[in-house]
């Protein structure tokens, strides 16, 4: 049987150079629902912003929503 993951879908609002664009990370939260304040690294430098996740999907490592080797992790969240 395979591992399955839990991905969110993240906009990033409140950064005028990619507001309107999702990007999908993996979340080790199971209680993080669409519409919650999430913490995650962005771009190259990695930097941590703070995002609105706006879909939730569980898939595994061969059906993830991005290439599984290049994901990264959802840090920490807020419920909303």
């Amino acid at each position: 049987m395979l591992d399955m993951y839990y991905f969110t879908a993240v906009e990033f609002v409140d950064d005028p150079n990619v507001v309107g664009l999702t990007y999908w990370y993996l979340c080790d939260f199971k209680e993080v629902k669409v519409g919650d304040v999430v913490t995650a690294p962005l771009g190259s430098h990695n930097h941590l912003q703070q995002g609105i996740v706006r879909k939730t999907v569980y898939a595994t490592e061969f059906d993830s929503p991005y290439p599984f080797y290049l994901i990264k992790r959802i840090k920490s969240y807020k419920k909303v």
